[in-house]
């Protein structure tokens, strides 16, 4: 049998070793928290009936819940329509930033903030692009107004959900749906505020590396289309080919590829012939256009299929960044042989910052690239997933079912009175409105499991007896009262500053969610410790745990927008600093007005 003070030293050194992995970043953090939670379960730290009671914790299957909503959310195309309005938006730098981060903080607050985050990042590279200025000025306050938005309400972010849920455990009601407001909104108005006055100018504004004939707009895309069989431009020149569009699209035709030839930057006069390949590029809207006006083929959907049927039914074009931890990335779509192992078509490629001179198959994507795909419409999102990309904005390329956003807000709604009224528990009024997306045909069943993260969900389930352990055998306590130590001469409100700060701090090393775990238990106890209410504590680490602006692997967010923008890993402290000093700032005193101690 061990003895307390075994109990605590194997604790603290799975806790050091634990976060050392989460920052080193080798291993995926949910296998590290799983490995960490069997280390402390074989040590007995862990009653056997607990080591698995993660998986049915309320927090758990409330996110889950949240994570398929999200996905409700986006197939009824509810931020799309958003985003799609801001394409009205002026070239005014500060209206942008406003506006952009405005909305993707809106969103944040009832859905999964990085899905929120990938739809309106087309829009925010085309605006820049418009204006031009490069990306990297409007894509790190985008990332940053979407960590904002997450501390709006209780399904905001994980942490929310998480700390409502050792509220509870400590003895008092759980968090509300909308007690979080308050404060989210005080940081999260100021937050927007500096942003759009001061903070994207001191987000570093990158230059392209090659010249700027040589570059083209994110949005536009390398496409290899085919010049089929009877196509009425055939035996005509390239220049009578871009004059039949030339009031309607931007396209330019930067290589021929012919019986397995290529010549680069073809002539104008350079005559087309039947099965021509032409690289092509041009915007998604633009090349619509073309291959509508032209009768061209997309190259890869030409096959033997039926022409007809690929021209109006047929496979659904979708453009989807690759995310972080992608399969995708450092590969081929030739080495990958994705037509053959997952039904689709890589039909183009967008990279900000050069242009993309090879062959489709041969290019090698990087995390940031944005693909034009093509297959099933039943099959893309699930195998989206698999991939590890992110839809975007669709931009009015996609075939899908009908929007019904109308439908999607009133369910998603009825699920929020439901918690607002304390009709219902968190868990179960979302996993309900879960329910009713999948019955209305909003999600197909299919996507429930698919649209649900299960590295989050592993990583909380693990984090959750990790957490129990860290309070069960006096370790909370003890950080605590060297805590108490540390701040005996210091008020309860600068107690709560260096909490929360300690709180910002891991976040920006670890998963948000596993520092609101480690740090919760700590709060209470410090409360407990100083004879005060444990609501501003927790509130303060909730805070905390959710504004990683620091680093680019503090959130997903922050991750997502690190290859488009073109930032270093330096870059995220230049307007991230300053603007943790402003939360905290901004923070503390309305936590101690909204929750005396």
């Amino acid at each position: 049998m061990l003895g307390v003070n075994t109990k605590l030293l194997i604790l603290f050194i799975v806790l050091v070793a634990m976060l050392v992995l989460f920052v080193w970043n080798r291993w995926r953090y949910d296998i590290v928290a799983l490995v960490a939670l069997l280390v402390v379960a074989v040590a007995g730290l862990v009653p056997p009936s607990q080591v698995f009671a993660g998986f049915g914790h309320p927090a758990v299957i409330t996110v889950a819940a949240v994570l398929v909503l999200s996905r409700g959310l986006l197939n009824a195309g509810v931020v799309d329509s958003l985003a799609r309005q801001l394409t009205r938006v002026g070239n005014q730098p500060m209206i942008q930033v406003a506006t952009l981060t405005g909305i993707v903080a809106l969103s944040s607050g009832f859905m999964n903030n990085v899905g929120a985050l990938a739809l309106l990042m087309p829009v925010a590279i085309w605006m820049s692009r418009r204006g031009g200025r490069s990306p990297s000025f409007l894509l790190m306050p985008l990332a940053f107004g979407s960590l904002f938005g997450g501390t709006l309400t209780l399904i905001g972010t994980p942490p929310n959900i998480i700390i409502a849920a050792y509220r509870e455990q400590s003895g008092a009601l759980p968090f509300c749906m909308f007690d979080f407001i308050p404060v989210g909104a005080a940081i999260t108005m100021c937050g927007i505020i500096f942003i759009s006055i001061i903070g994207w100018r001191l987000t570093p504004q990158r230059k392209e590396q090659d010249s700027a004939e040589d570059l083209f707009e994110i949005s536009s895309y390398l496409t290899e289309l085919l010049v089929p069989e009877g196509c009425k431009f055939a035996g005509r020149t390239l220049y009578d080919l871009i004059a039949a569009v030339r009031n309607d699209a931007d396209v330019v035709v930067i290589g021929l590829v012919r019986t397995g030839r290529r010549q680069q930057m073809p002539s104008t006069y350079e005559v087309i012939k039947e099965n021509d390949i032409l690289l092509v590029e041009a915007d998604s809207d633009s090349l619509k256009t073309l291959i509508d006006v032209t009768g061209l083929k997309l190259a890869e959907a030409s096959g033997n299929e039926d022409k007809e049927k690929a021209r109006e039914g047929g496979p659904n074009l979708v453009e989807a960044t690759v995310a972080p931890g992608s399969m995708l990335a450092g590969k081929t779509a030739r080495s990958l042989d994705l037509r053959e192992r997952y039904g689709i078509n890589v039909l183009a490629v967008a990279r900000q910052g050069r242009r993309l001179r090879e062959r489709l198959g041969k290019i090698r994507f990087v995390t940031g690239d944005i693909l034009l795909i093509q297959g099933r419409e039943e099959s893309l999102p699930s195998t989206l997933n698999d991939l590890g990309c992110l839809p975007l904005a669709s931009r009015g390329l996609r075939i899908g079912k009908p929007r019904n956003v109308l439908l999607a807000i009133c369910i998603f709604a009825v699920s929020l009175a439901l918690i607002a009224c304390k009709l219902l528990p968190a868990a179960t009024a979302l996993a309900g409105g879960a329910a009713a997306m999948v019955l209305a045909g909003l999600i197909s069943p299919g996507e429930i499991y698919k649209s649900i993260d299960m590295s989050i969900i592993l990583l909380l389930a693990a984090m959750l007896p990790i957490g129990h352990a860290l309070e069960s055998t006096g370790g909370s306590q003890l950080i605590a009262y060297k805590l108490l130590a540390v701040g005996r001469s210091a008020s309860p409100a600068m107690t709560l500053v260096i909490l929360m700060t300690a709180t910002m701090l891991l976040s920006n090393l670890v998963n948000n969610a596993a520092a609101a775990i480690l740090a919760a238990p700590i709060a209470i106890n410090l409360a407990k410790g100083m004879e005060l209410s444990v609501d501003p504590f927790l509130m303060a680490v909730a805070i905390g745990s959710s504004c990683a602006f620091l680093t680019p692997i503090g959130h997903q967010s922050n991750t997502l927008v690190m290859a488009p923008g073109g930032y270093k890993f330096g870059d995220y402290w230049r307007m991230g600093l300053p603007l943790s000093v402003l939360v905290v700032a901004t923070a503390v005193p309305v936590i101690l007005w909204i929750w005396p101690l």
